[in-house]
C-alpha cells in the first residue's frame, strides 16, 4: 500500500475508535472528530473495517468497501457499528469494554479482476495479501486478507465467500462472478 499511516496516525485512529465505542455504549451522541485537529492524511477520504475481539474471539466486524468520508470519521462510524450493530452478536455493553480489542483495516480501492475461468482466477488472487469481494447480481460478500489465516487455500477461501454471500459454495467454479481484490493496512491495540 502506498501512503502508509504513521504510528501516531494509527494510535489516533485507535484512540478515536475506542472513544466512539465508549460514548455509544454509554448512550451518548458520537460527535465526529473535529478535522482541524487531525493530520491531513486522516482527513482524506478513506474506508475501514473495524474488527472487535474479546479474548481472541470475534465480537464484531463492520466496514465498507467504498470511501465516502474522511478516514477518521469512517473509523469512528464503523467502530460504533461493530460494537452495536453487527447482527451476529449482542451489542457491546460497558462491562465488555475492558476485554474488547480493536483492529482497524484501512482498505485500498478494489480492483475488478478480468478472468476467463477458475484457473485464471487462481492465478490472479494472492493469498494472505488480497482481500476479495465477490458479487453475483445483488448478492455480495467480502473477506479481509486476515481471513486467509483461517481459510488458507484459495478453494476454501472462495467456497466460504460464496457461502457468506448466500450462494452454493462451488458457484465460483461454474459461473464467472464479479471478483475484486483490495489490500489493507491492518493495525490493532
Amino acid at each position: 500500500m502506498e501512503d502508509r499511516l504513521s504510528d501516531e496516525q494509527k494510535a489516533l485512529l485507535l484512540r478515536c475508535a475506542r472513544e466512539a465505542i465508549l460514548n455509544a455504549v454509554n448512550g451518548e451522541i458520537v460527535e465526529p472528530v473535529d478535522l482541524s485537529d487531525v493530520p491531513a492524511r486522516l482527513r482524506e477520504s478513506g474506508v475501514t473495517f473495524i474488527t472487535l475481539t474479546n479474548n481472541g474471539e470475534l465480537r464484531g466486524c463492520v466496514g465498507a468497501l467504498k470511501a465516502n468520508k474522511p478516514l477518521i470519521h469512517d473509523a469512528q462510524e464503523h467502530a460504533v457499528a461493530a460494537a452495536l450493530q453487527d447482527y451476529r452478536f449482542p451489542p457491546v455493553v460497558l462491562s465488555d469494554l475492558p476485554a474488547i480489542r480493536i483492529e482497524i483495516s484501512c482498505l485500498t480501492a478494489p480492483v475488478i479482476l478480468d478472468y476467463e475461468n477458475p484457473v485464471d482466477l487462481f492465478n490472479q488472487i494472492r493469498p494472505h495479501v488480497d482481500g476479495v469481494i465477490m458479487r453475483d447480481g445483488l448478492r455480495r460478500a467480502t473477506f479481509l486478507p486476515q481471513v486467509w489465516e483461517k481459510l488458507p487455500t484459495i478453494e476454501m477461501f472462495l467456497d466460504s465467500l460464496c457461502r457468506k454471500m448466500g450462494a452454493e459454495p462451488d458457484l465460483w467454479r461454474h459461473k464467472n462472478l464479479e471478483v475484486s481484490v483490495y489490500q489493507v493496512e491492518e493495525f490493532h491495540e
